[in-house]
């Protein structure tokens, strides 16, 4: 039976016999008038085959039966070699309308197929080639029975994501698990249904391992559309990430903004700031530094103040044998203050994270406990793009950290959508503390159960080492050469060849090969609800008539300045939460305030007697 898809990609599957009757073109006896049999072997090396046939039948009707992309089986007896058709032609390049036109099909050896050992079982499919081809062998069309056992995950837990490009009616399953532990990349060009498969995938996900906290790195402000009952959204607004959870290099990337560091400064900052954190745990201490196993070091996460660290800067500048590190204690304070006031890094600076919240943070982040929504879509549409890095590379360190720490017991799944921005190969393209923290967890990270996926539209802007480190591939459509060559680089079994297809496939369609399938298979995604797809909130925006409505400029000039705008008669502290009400997560009281709670209000010490202004020591310390 001549099986199609819509792709060009139609291949020959023999179904089995009901009542489990071998029939006529089931026998394998090359002397019969066996339909099945499409052509011989007339040539083979360690990999691939050559089969002579016709393309046409004995009366010059053009058969069509041999097509690229075919998988093909060679009868050895016992076993039968399976092979995938990757390329056809006539030695001389001609055709004859009279008599049959011989062609050469060239295969590429994918594996054997046993037929069970008892009756009644199920063929059973090894990778690589025991018994190869003799000259003369005989291919036939592959039976449905064959071509499920060269995909069949045996014992391995597998969830469906769609369906085989070859026979559609064949589930395309990968080994969740694997997937998972070995860490996985989605790879394609724009347009092509990388975010949708990234939604589908995670979907079915979620169902079949309920334990999996999922964080995902999203640039365009995409995925929370296509999660909505499993995810929290966490913006600029929302986020909580305290400047004194940073590391050093991430902290100086946010103080540098990006540009080359100087490293006086930086070695002044890793001087001062566990003063600045001893002088917030014990304020009589002075500028004495601890020694011993529970010293502070620049990088241990406790809370400090940033006034105390600039104190620290001044007195050193008032120090007589300070007066060559005069000018870049200056710039370091001029860099500190500038950050801690700029509106755009409200979400590190602000006045209430100067308290020890870092169980609030990681909770919220990472889905601790999660109620029902294992998945945070870190929306990083309005982020600062100079502390995208610092940013990054604190949410991959914490990752790791809370799956090593927590002995296994919190497994952690960090996509990474657009992973070539902070992972960059050009190394001069700075995002060295995110490189170093993704590294850590694709070399690392499944001892202890932290997981990574990785999606790009330019692997080859990829740093090598995290694509190296991911065993599941699943490669869409790729038009650029270097990306494609990347790819075949990374493909590890005896189907290369089905990477030839790379250019030419069609919407939804993926080849997904390594330790998640049980070989190299090309497949359809299914087809995911309108209302769930990526994005779908703003196409519909986008999509809607909007020619009568007009541009309100002034509303954009003021989200693009962030500050808000100042009232009169209301002190500055007033001025920054009157954009707060009190039902908002962020409301907090005015520091001015010193009553007491009354019956009713809402307010939580923790966020009020805070002062807004920088600098200002909070009033109940």
């Amino acid at each position: 039976m001549l099986k199609g898809t819509g792709n060009g990609l139609p291949m020959f599957v023999e179904r089995e016999a009901s009542h489990g009757e071998t029939t006529s073109q089931e026998r394998r006896d090359a002397a019969q008038n066996d339909r099945r049999i499409l052509g011989n072997v007339v040539h083979c090396d360690g990999s691939r085959a050559v089969i002579s046939a016709f393309a046409d039948d004995q009366e010059g009707t053009v058969t069509g039966q041999w097509k690229v992309g075919r998988m093909i089986s060679v009868n050895l007896g016992q076993t039968r070699t399976v092979g995938l058709v990757y390329a056809i032609g006539k030695a001389d390049r001609t055709w004859s309308a009279e008599g049959q036109n011989a062609i050469e099909v060239s295969i590429e050896l994918v594996g054997e197929v046993r037929d069970p050992a008892e009756p009644g079982g199920k063929p059973t499919f090894d990778r690589g080639i025991t018994n190869y081809p003799h000259i003369g062998a005989v291919a036939h069309r592959i039976r449905s029975s064959d071509l499920q056992a060269v995909y069949d995950l045996a014992e391995r837990r597998g969830i469906t994501l769609g369906s085989l490009s070859q026979d559609e009616e064949i589930e395309a399953n990968i080994a969740i698990d694997d997937t998972l532990a070995r860490h996985f990349a989605v790879v394609g060009t724009t347009g092509v249904g990388k975010s949708t498969a990234v939604s589908l995938l995670l979907r079915k996900t979620i169902v079949a391992r309920p334990d999996l906290r999922i964080l995902i790195l999203d640039p365009h402000n995409e995925f929370a559309a296509s999660l909505p009952e499993y995810c929290v959204r966490v913006d600029t607004t929302s986020l909580d990430l305290p400047f004194w959870m940073f590391r050093l290099e991430e902290f100086a990337e946010v103080l540098f903004r990006g540009r080359e560091q100087d490293p006086e400064e930086v070695d002044m900052l890793r001087d001062l700031i566990p003063i600045a954190k001893n002088l917030y745990r014990n304020p009589n201490a002075g500028a004495f530094l601890r020694r011993g196993v529970d010293a502070l070091t620049a990088d241990t996460p406790v809370p400090y103040r940033i006034a105390d660290l600039v104190k620290q800067i001044d007195e050193r500048m008032g120090l007589l044998d300070a007066k060559s590190d005069r000018p870049a204690l200056k710039s370091l304070k001029s860099r500190i203050e500038q950050a801690a006031t700029d509106p755009r890094y409200r979400f590190m600076f602000s006045s209430r994270l100067i308290e020890d919240t870092i169980h609030e943070t990681i909770g919220n982040i990472f889905r601790v406990p999660h109620y029902g929504r294992p998945v945070t879509c870190f929306e990083m549409a309005g982020l600062p793009s100079e502390v995208v890095n610092a940013v990054c590379s604190v949410l991959a360190r914490l990752a790791f950290d809370l799956a090593l720490w927590s002995d296994g017991r919190l497994k952690l799944l960090l996509m990474c959508e657009e992973a070539h921005r902070y992972m960059p190969a050009d190394s001069k393209a700075g995002f060295a503390p995110t490189r170093h923290a993704l590294s850590r967890i694709a070399k690392e990270g499944r001892k202890y159960g932290c997981y990574l996926g990785v999606v790009t539209q330019r692997p080859g802007e990829l740093d090598p080492t995290i694509l190296s480190q991911c065993s599941t591939v699943f490669a869409m459509r790729l038009a650029n050469e270097q990306d494609q060559a990347i790819i075949r680089s990374a493909i590890a079994d005896s189907s290369a060849s089905t990477l030839s297809f790379l250019s030419s496939m069609g919407q939804r369609e993926a080849i997904a090969f390594g330790e998640g399938v049980a070989t190299t298979m090309r497949l359809k995604f299914e087809k995911l609800d309108a209302a769930l797809l990526p994005g779908a909130g703003k196409r519909d925006q986008t999509t809607s008539d909007t020619r009568d409505r007009d541009v309100d400029l002034a509303q954009i000039v003021e989200r693009l300045r962030d500050v808000p705008k100042p009232q009169q008669n209301m002190t500055f502290a007033e001025q920054v939460d009157s954009t707060r009400q009190p039902g908002d997560p962020e409301y907090r009281r005015p520091a001015s305030t010193t009553r007491a709670q009354q019956p009713g209000e809402d307010f939580d010490l923790r966020y009020g007697l805070k002062p807004a202004t920088f600098g200002v020591r909070p009033q109940n310390d």
